[in-house]
């Protein structure tokens, strides 16, 4: 082989692997958000179990759901906030939804959304 025939090559390889690894790279970011919202749940389930634990009986769902909305910046349209009274009534347990979006370009595309879930339990701090 020639030097002349070898003129190019590196340009070649370079253009048949370069989408393969930008689509990986993606794939990393996408995981890494992913990751990255599930910790913001857990916090948010932790913020609307404390809000809800020292709320009134009237105000506790509404208590819990500012505690989540308010936790992290998780898009409040996307998040479901339940809570419940477990039985024997000194403990509340509050679980929260979300669903992460895989926004992506061209991952977004081949990866489903992610529907997560948190709960968190915490002693009533007083019958009101």
């Amino acid at each position: 082989m020639t030097r002349a025939r070898d003129r190019g090559q590196s340009t070649v390889e370079l253009a048949l692997a370069l989408p393969v690894i930008v689509v990986l790279l993606l794939l990393m970011v996408q995981v890494a958000l992913a990751v990255r919202d599930h910790l913001l749940l857990v916090h948010a389930a932790r913020e609307a179990v404390r809000s809800a634990a020292v709320a009134t009986i009237a105000e506790r769902g509404s208590a819990a759901r500012r505690g989540a909305t308010t936790a992290g910046p998780l898009d409040p349209d996307r998040l479901q906030v339940s809570e419940e009274v477990l039985p024997g009534g000194d403990r509340v347990r509050v679980r929260v939804e979300y669903l992460s979006r895989s926004d992506l370009p061209v991952v977004g595309l081949l990866l489903p959304d992610l529907r997560m879930t948190a709960d968190a339990t915490m002693r009533l701090e007083a019958d009101r």
